[in-house]
């Protein structure tokens, strides 16, 4: 299912137009800069938590030496900050069945 595909199902339930159901999804999901109301919590380093669909947030990875697999040469990899979801029980128990 796409974005659109999305919109369209969101309208079809909530008596919205596909237009008004786009522009909520976009609201919730969008990543530009300053929008999205998740990504938003995320940068300020908040989590996102939807009671039984799971929970949005950033995690850290420790900078650490790697290897270029072509040419044997030790490099160095920067930490990093990554954002991570973890799917709450009644999403695992519907997708489990």
């Amino acid at each position: 299912m796409n974005k659109t595909e999305m919109a369209k199902k969101l309208a079809k339930t909530t008596d919205l137009s596909e237009a008004k159901a786009g522009d909520v999804i976009n609201a919730i999901f969008s990543t530009d800069a300053g929008e999205g109301i998740i990504a938003v919590e995320l940068d300020a380093g908040r989590k996102v938590t939807i009671t039984g669909f799971g929970t949005f947030e950033t995690r850290s990875r420790a900078a650490r030496k790697g290897r270029n697999p072509a040419t044997g040469a030790t490099i160095n990899i920067p930490a990093k900050k990554y954002a991570h979801f973890r799917p709450g029980q009644g999403l695992k128990s519907r997708v489990e069945d």
